[in-house]
């Protein structure tokens, strides 16, 4: 291999042209085969980039750059190749030097640009078609890029530059060459789409955060753009039409993005965000345009599209039809517009030619689908719905679905509404009809299907009519949006129950759901009887269908007639049910709001009478033997059918008679604990008071709440069961896809759109790190930004020279430690920095990728070359030796002229673990079902001092800020969710509970304990207490307990800012064995002076727990207090006498009685407001 290297070198070395492209092609087919080059990329530097040689090899060693790491050093060489080259008379050698300017590293392409701009401004104008391309590719390439226009945001004449160079590449859509023409209004494309969503400047490897400046220096260009399309549209449309055919795509979205801006009036909104007061004559104008001159634009457009609808083409087809669409929206646009765009669409799937983009074909077409009209959109339906159940990814396949079930919403909606205003009714509108096709009614009504798709139709239904049951989303800016907004506005008129009407056909579409097996799963069941139960809460169909005397109108008496018939049908499908877990809440959901009184009393021995079956099914439920985890949960089971028989009993009396017998037999049978048998008691108590006063049965058992208190979340120790693990996984995904589609987030321009242009976002400044000593030669300080969408640090360094002399180079060296990595897969980055004048500062900045989650840190190294220039002795070998192999060889491969550099090891830059985390909202009860099941825990203890004096040094506030945390008061700027409502505080105490999420999708919970301990030393009355804090912190992985375990107090100065000092679990036991000995001192002397009262001699574990105060009789209320408070919040305690609880077990009980607590708490709350 040595000596094919040497054979290329030499080759490359002679000036034979034939030579030089043979022996880079050889390079090129070595770089394929995955050898390192890099010993010829510095030979190809040298004498092909850096010397004249032909336009082939120049293109052929600037495509060897390109497969290949550059030092800093190479790439000066490059740079200075490519400004020789951009002179050249030959345009083909030019044009290849242009080609290089997109992969120049962004640090130093700025200098290149403004250097050599002259040049490249000329290059528009050759006659030469190949040079004209080359430029137009590469400034449309790098023009759209983010970091050329923060360069632009800092240098006013580079603005101007790339200002005019836009408005050639918008003038060279209409060149005469169709290969300039193509790529140019590719360009063009690329401009608009970045607008939007800044895919390319990812690319670049620099997602640096955008000022106001940069968006207003790009919405000028934009702005400028669309005013440039929309004036010459006729001129472009034509242009258009003579490319060849496979080119002609290309052009169609900037046409379409610009037509869509002027008609839709965004682009008022861009020019307000360019600040511009530059072309104010053709803004008037763009402001004069009258609707019908947009309209007729617009037209055009899609009069000029429509013919390509028919081409043989498939991505041409899916294109065109995408972009149609896009248009269809605009006010006064057609509905056929897009009917025809949709057929051509769906014709692709039919033919099989576009399969690839299945997913893209289903979701241009549900998106859209509000823009056909009732017809379409019904003939459309059952097709969908086919198309959506073969798509294969999952989320695909979520967004369709609820795309699908909101749309079924609509037309419903739209429908009855249309009709109600005397329209004429318009068939198969009902959701029942929507949803008939042949396969989907199987799917509903086989019991053991093994299809997942009818789990995730009927939960997306659900939920659907529940984002439905909400206040619609206001819509300031109009769009796609506003029209389904609109629709659904349209057909509940803004009645707060007019949701109840499709949420009762889905009801009845989806009953066959409860017999279903899902083989353990019930988040879809779930989800059914949760609507269920609302709508007979609603519709109070425990009271009988209402009257007309009794002023129900006529649509009401429809649907209560419906639901109490649908509620007999669930009744009798009791006899059928198939998941055991499932039958206990089906028997809630009916048996709470079943109308008794309408029974009839001749059918009482019949046992097809729904209280009949009622009764034996709860019959069936307490006496069942099957009591596994997985089929079902009989704690819960049999808890609902007590509450049931309970409401049942009190509430008619023959329900009463017919349970006091089986809930007998139950009090008296092996299968009932202790607590059912008490539970029994009562209850047999109360059904028989209620049976001998029938005139005073009270309020509060027979009153229906309309809730649904059952969850498909197990146990912990069903954690890891399989059925479990997909129900969470189904709900995540479907909750996912319908708050997207009703209550997507905004993104930044839309937000800077509705909130105005004047509002300035203000970003908190991030906190910069000085890196270097006091007396060094260069002063270095540092801050960082993050992204965590794209997993990216971005480190931006400020570079100070402080010596009095001109530094003529410095080199910034940055390496990497932990999980950080190079985008160019490259060990460390190097920065070259010229001409550093004294007191003046440089920036410059690099940035990194992060893998997973782990301590990272950025390790800086400053070399300045005092003797640059000027003639160097040879290099010292000694100085260097610690470091690694490949710094050594750099340094031996440096030119003498750069003469010994000083080495200035600067403090490494470490990233605070809290900066992968992001916020994870949840709820406190989802939180305390999730938290004992999480696998990786650790613990361990902090302290911190805080201040306070007399009474509030010890006990909680009621109101203001507690002096308990102000050593916790930095967590509100960290990303973590605080989960309770309230903090949970005793007298001396708190717990704290957050939830964050890692940047790669692992869960972290963490509960604080704290407990106050005063000091003794009291100094004129001030106390100085210290916070004992228990940290416990579980992960869904041990990766991440590992990597905070691995450096506690790192962890700890992260998440409090150096507020919490670690203690040891040695230190923490010595401390507690050192204030019991003095505790036991103590009362050994109060003993001796006087007789202590007659009380239970307390344990050594409370003791332990105690603060030190002056008197026994306050140690012992203390002690009484926390016992009443059930001190099981997980502080430190030592091994106990007493309780026969692991730590493990101690923490699960705290955990219930918080949860109970905080239940208890909304309970209160939700009593006094009914009342």
């Amino acid at each position: 291999m040595d000596i094919l290297f040497a054979q290329i070198q030499a080759d490359l070395r002679s000036n034979d042209a034939i030579r030089q492209s043979g022996a880079l092609l050889q390079a090129l087919q070595q770089s394929a085969a995955g050898r390192d080059i890099s010993v010829i990329a510095k030979s190809a530097c040298e004498e092909i980039v850096a010397s004249p040689a032909s336009a082939v090899c120049k293109k052929l060693a600037f495509d060897l750059i390109r497969s290949t790491r550059l030092t800093a050093d190479l790439w000066e060489i490059v740079c200075t190749g490519v400004r020789t080259d951009l002179d050249f008379p030959d345009p083909d050698v030019t044009a290849a030097a242009v080609s290089i300017l997109a992969a120049i590293p962004s640090y130093r392409l700025g200098k290149l640009i403004v250097d050599c701009n002259k040049e490249i401004s000329n290059c528009f104008d050759s006659h030469s078609d190949n040079l004209r391309h080359s430029i137009t590719e590469t400034l449309g390439c790098i023009l759209a890029r983010d970091d050329l226009v923060t360069l632009c945001e800092n240098n006013v004449n580079l603005l101007d530059r790339v200002s005019n160079w836009w408005t050639r590449i918008g003038q060279n859509m209409l060149d005469r060459s169709d290969a300039v023409s193509k790529i140019a209004f590719e360009s063009v494309g690329r401009l608009f789409q970045e607008f939007n969503s800044k895919r390319i400047s990812r690319l670049a490897g620099d997602k640096l955060i955008d000022s106001e400046n940069s968006l207003a220096i790009r919405s000028n260009w934009v702005s400028w753009m669309i005013d440039f399309v929309w004036k010459s549209r006729n001129a472009l449309m034509a242009r258009s039409l003579i490319l060849p055919i496979e080119s002609f795509r290309v052009t169609v979205f900037p046409l379409v993005y610009a037509v869509k801006a002027v008609a839709s009036g965004s682009v008022e909104v861009i020019r307000q965000l360019s600040k511009s007061s530059g072309n104010s004559s053709s803004n008037t104008d763009m402001m004069n345009l009258g609707n019908a001159e947009k309209l007729v634009g617009v037209s055009d457009v899609v009069t000029h599209l429509v013919p390509f609808l028919s081409s043989l083409d498939p991505a041409l087809i899916f294109e065109v039809g995408i972009n149609m669409l896009y248009l269809a929206d605009v006010p006064g646009g057609k509905p056929e517009w897009a009917s025809q765009s949709i057929i051509a669409i769906l014709t692709l799937w039919d033919r099989q030619e576009f399969s690839s983009a299945r997913e893209s074909i289903v979701r241009a077409v549900v998106t859209n689908l509000h823009l056909l009209d009732l017809h379409m959109q019904i003939s459309l339906f059952k097709r969908l719905l086919l198309m959506v159940r073969n798509l294969r990814a999952e989320s695909d396949r979520m967004h369709a679905l609820a795309c699908i079930c909101r749309t079924a919403l609509c037309v419903d909606l739209f429908a009855k509404e249309s009709v109600r205003r005397g329209q004429k009714p318009l068939a198969g509108t009902d959701i029942a009809s929507l949803f008939e096709e042949v396969r989907i009614k199987d799917d509903l009504n086989s019991v053991t299907s093994k299809s997942l798709f009818r789990e995730e139709l009927v939960a997306s239904l659900v939920e659907s009519c529940f984002q439905l049951s909400l206040p619609l989303p206001e819509q300031k800016n109009s769009g796609t949006e506003s029209r389904v907004i609109g629709a659904l506005a349209y057909g509940t008129g803004y009645g707060a129950l007019n949701w109840t009407e499709p949420a009762l056909e889905v009801v009845e579409v989806c009953r066959p759901c409860v017999k279903w097996d899902c083989e353990g799963r019930s988040y879809a069941i779930d989800c059914y009887l949760k609507l269920l139960v609302r709508l007979c809460h609603i519709y109070d169909t425990r009271g009988g269908v209402k009257r007309v005397k009794d002023g129900a109108s006529q649509d009401q008496i429809l649907n209560e007639t419906r639901l109490q018939n649908l509620q007999r049908e669930l009744v009798k499908d009791l006899h059928e049910m198939n998941t055991p877990r499932i039958c206990a809440r089906l028997i809630w959901a009916v048996a709470e709001h079943i109308d008794l009184e309408g029974l009839d009393p001749l059918l009482a021995d019949d046992p097809d009478d729904p209280l009949n079956i009622i009764v034996a099914n709860i019959h069936k439920v307490l006496f069942s033997v099957d009591s596994s985890a997985t089929t079902s949960n009989r704690l819960q089971d049999v808890q609902a059918v007590l509450l049931c028989a309970q409401r049942l009993g009190s509430r008619h009396p023959r329900a009463g008679q017919l349970l006091t017998k089986d809930l007998e037999d139950f009090k008296n049978n092996g299968l009932a604990d202790s607590v059912n048998k008490h539970q029994c008691r009562l209850l047999l108590q109360r059904i028989k008071y209620a049976t001998s006063h029938p005139e005073s049965r009270w309020a509060g058992v027979s009153e229906s709440r309309g809730d649904y208190p059952f969850s498909h979340h197990k146990l912990t120790v069903q954690f890891y069961e399989a059925s479990a693990a997909q129900d969470r996984k189904l709900e995540g995904l479907v909750h996912k896809a319908i708050q997207e589609l009703w209550r997507p987030d905004p993104s930044e321009l839309t937000l800077l759109l509705t909130k105005g242009v004047d509002s300035t976002s203000i970003k908190v400044p991030p906190s910069v790190y000085t890196l270097t000593g006091s007396s060094d030669p260069c002063y270095v300080e540092a801050y960082h930004l993050t992204d965590s969408t794209d997993g990216r640090i971005t480190l931006h360094l400020k570079v100070l020279n402080l010596t009095e002399l001109e530094l003529n180079r410095v080199d910034i060296r940055v390496g990497l430690s932990g999980a950080l990595y190079f985008m160019n897969g490259s060990p460390q980055a190097v920065r070259q920095l010229r001409n550093l004048v004294s007191q003046d500062p440089v920036l410059c900045s690099v940035t990194g990728g992060v893998s997973h989650f782990e301590r990272c840190a950025l390790w800086v190294q400053v070399l300045h070359y005092p003797f640059y220039g000027s003639a160097a002795g040879e290099y010292g070998d000694g100085d260097y030796a610690e470091e690694d192999t490949q710094i050594m060889r750099q340094k031996r491969s440096l030119k003498p002229e750069l003469g010994d550099p000083v080495v200035l090891r600067c403090q490494p830059y470490v990233i605070p673990l809290t900066d992968l985390l992001l916020p994870h909202k949840i709820s406190p009860v989802e939180y305390f079902r999730l938290w004992p099941s999480l696998p990786a825990i650790l613990e361990y203890s902090g302290a911190y001092t805080y201040e306070g004096s007399g009474f509030r040094a010890t006990a909680a506030q009621q109101y203001g800020a507690s002096p308990f945390l102000s050593g916790l008061k930095s967590l509100s700027s960290k990303p973590f969710h605080r989960v309770c409502s309230h903090v949970l505080r005793t007298v001396a105490g708190f717990q704290l509970c957050f939830a964050a999420k890692t940047w790669f999708g692992g869960f972290l919970g963490m509960m604080i304990f704290g407990a106050s301990e005063v000091s003794r030393n009291v100094d004129l009355g001030d106390e100085t207490t210290t916070m004992m804090c228990k940290f416990v912190v579980r992960g869904s992985d041990a990766s991440i307990i590992k990597e905070i375990g691995s450096d506690i107090q790192g962890w700890l100065d992260d998440i409090t800012d150096g507020g919490v000092e670690y203690m040891p679990e040695d230190e923490v036991k010595l401390a507690a064995v050192e204030r019991l000995r003095i505790s036991m001192e103590r009362i050994a002397l109060l003993k001796a002076a006087q007789p202590p009262p007659k009380h239970s001699k307390p344990d050594e574990e409370e003791e332990e727990e105690e603060e030190e105060e002056e008197e026994t009789d306050e140690i012992q209320n203390k002690s009484k207090e926390k016992k009443e408070n059930g001190e099981e919040d997980g502080k430190q305690k030592g091994p106990s006498t007493l309780s026969k609880l692991t730590a493990e077990e101690a923490e699960h009980r705290a955990l219930q009685a918080a949860v109970l607590q905080e239940w208890h708490m909304l309970c209160k709350e939700r009593v006094t407001k009914v009342h």
